[in-house]
């Protein structure tokens, strides 16, 4: 009898225990409940800016508005002027290129190829206004945009192919009067239309972002914690966090789930151990472009160029989405996309202006992500990869950047003359590069990071969608051994091994005890 009461009273402690722990876990506050309380605090202006006199005179032009506010803000637009948002470039280190100064001024892209001599189109996404003026400078302050950033009204909108300057029918001064803190808004206006288009370029990035359901982002879901990009894209004297790998090189100034959420941020430890090589996101995004907020997959240019009764025109899919554009050529799209995943450790190399293709057999990263399994600081993370086949010189083996955007027919352009020779001549003339006459179409290849659209936590990537030998979502990567989705002779036969012997000790041991109970039975 003594010996059953131990084991039991012991399990009774046991069980009591647990459920003190499960209890106290419940019930105490947790930090994602902590987060929760503090994203969910509406936030008030401290500020009218409706009762200062200097708003209320008529503005006659956009820079009279930033005479107005750098007035009282002093130092603010300096502050703007040393950014990447205003110079379209940063010093990077990129290795084996060393410090170079890296942005829209001389890194390509595989959608509209480079900003560069295309500024009256590309500048509608720049915070400045001027810059189809001849005497534009960004040392020069009355240039700034400040309405684009902190226009509270929603009705602030840049004018296309106008070098960055408002629409002209817009009141100034109710907009002026009604600045304040950035709102999703503000940022969306160009990042979720960057590459020409709703949601095209990043996947994770469009027009249904602006007022989310919990479905599409659990951040951002407008009847839950409603967070506004700066949250997580912390802000200091105009220095915006976080890294565009279009154009970023290096690991530093990072927005990371992790200054929220921390390294261990799960309850179960087998999934804590998984965040030291594989990024929240890879779990946590299993899908993008949600909604029906199409992405764009691949564009050729090569198509670009045919007409109808000698205009162009264009060609759209039983959604709306361009599938060809005269000036651009052809475009596949997809909806609720599963990401691709690579090795990352935060640097990147980028094609620049005038570098040599040497390998023309295999499609050219325009931005290369670095990393691998052995790289202590790699983890897997999801990216939408983006497929092009631009212009490119086959003598001199360079990526051509074209002279696209005029508003005059003879100058060259391609998206009013459509002559390829001609635009790679003009533009590479004006970007000071040598051209030999010949336009060829190279496939290429970008990488785009996912980062957005995050998941509630009952529809992330489950583990067999990754533990599996039968096509998971890691499958194409190498270089370690995953569990279920890997075989190993060593580790197939060690398992087999622990198995028997693992049988054969319960075997063994239970005929011992066979063996004894008799011996004693035969005793007494």
């Amino acid at each position: 009898m003594r010996k059953i009461i131990i084991p039991l009273v012991l399990i009774f402690l046991i069980v009591v225990m647990a459920i003190g722990m499960l209890k106290t876990r419940q019930s105490g506050p947790t930090h994602l409940m902590e987060l929760k309380a503090e994203f969910s605090k509406e936030k008030q202006s401290s500020v009218d800016h409706s009762k200062f006199e200097i708003l209320q005179k008529k503005f006659k032009s956009p820079q009279e508005v930033t005479e107005a506010c750098i007035s009282c803000h002093t130092e603010r637009h300096t502050e703007i002027m040393k950014s990447n948002h205003w110079n379209w470039e940063r010093a990077e280190y990129v290795e084996g290129r060393g410090i170079v100064y890296l942005g829209k001024k001389n890194a390509l892209n595989n959608f509209c190829i480079g900003a560069d001599d295309n500024e009256e189109a590309c500048a509608k996404c720049h915070i400045g206004y001027g810059m189809d003026e001849k005497d534009f400078s960004y040392s020069n302050e009355r240039y700034v945009d400040c309405l684009v950033c902190h226009d509270n009204t929603e009705s602030y909108a840049k004018a296309p192919n106008k070098g960055g300057a408002p629409v002209a029918t817009l009141d100034l001064n109710e907009i002026a009067m009604s600045v304040g803190n950035t709102k999703r808004s503000n940022c969306g206006v160009c990042h979720f239309y960057g590459g020409g288009g709703d949601n095209v370029k990043h996947g994770d990035l469009g027009s249904s972002m602006f007022e989310p359901t919990r479905d599409i982002d659990v951040h951002m879901d407008i009847k839950g914690m409603n967070m506004e990009c700066t949250e997580c894209h912390t802000t200091e004297n105009h220095n915006i966090s976080g890294k565009m790998y279009s154009l970023s090189s290096m690991n530093l100034d990072r927005t990371t789930c992790e200054q929220c959420h921390t390294e261990r941020p799960h309850e179960s430890d087998i999934l804590n151990n998984h965040t030291l090589k594989v990024a929240c996101q890879t779990c946590h995004i299993p899908e993008y472009a949600k909604a029906g907020n199409a992405t764009k997959m691949t564009w050729d240019w090569s198509t670009a160029g045919k007409l109808k009764n000698g205009e162009p025109y264009h060609e759209e899919d039983e959604n709306g989405n361009h599938t060809y554009l005269s000036i651009k050529g052809s475009f596949t799209y997809a909806t609720n996309v599963k990401p691709d995943y690579i090795w990352f450790n935060g640097t990147a190399d980028h094609y620049l202006l005038g570098d040599v293709v040497e390998d023309t057999t295999k499609p050219l990263v325009i931005n290369n992500l670095h990393g691998s399994y052995a790289d202590v600081n790699s983890k897997i993370v999801p990216v939408k990869i983006h497929r092009s086949k631009q212009p490119f010189d086959p003598i001199n083996k360079m990526l051509i950047k074209p002279k696209l955007f005029s508003p005059h027919k003879g100058d060259g352009a391609y998206w009013i003359d459509f002559d390829w020779v001609k635009a790679a001549e003009v533009g590479m003339k004006n970007v000071n590069m040598p051209f030999s006459g010949k336009v060829s179409f190279i496939e290429t290849e970008m990488y785009w990071p996912v980062n957005h659209m995050v998941a509630t936590k009952e529809k992330t990537v489950q583990c067999i969608e990754c533990h599996t030998s039968d096509n998971g979502r890691l499958a194409n990567l190498d270089g370690f051994y995953m569990p279920a989705r890997d075989k190993n002779a060593m580790i197939e036969y060690g398992g087999k091994v622990v198995v028997i012997m693992s049988i054969l000790g319960v075997l063994i041991h239970g005929g011992v005890r066979i063996f004894s109970s008799k011996k004693q039975k035969g005793r007494a």
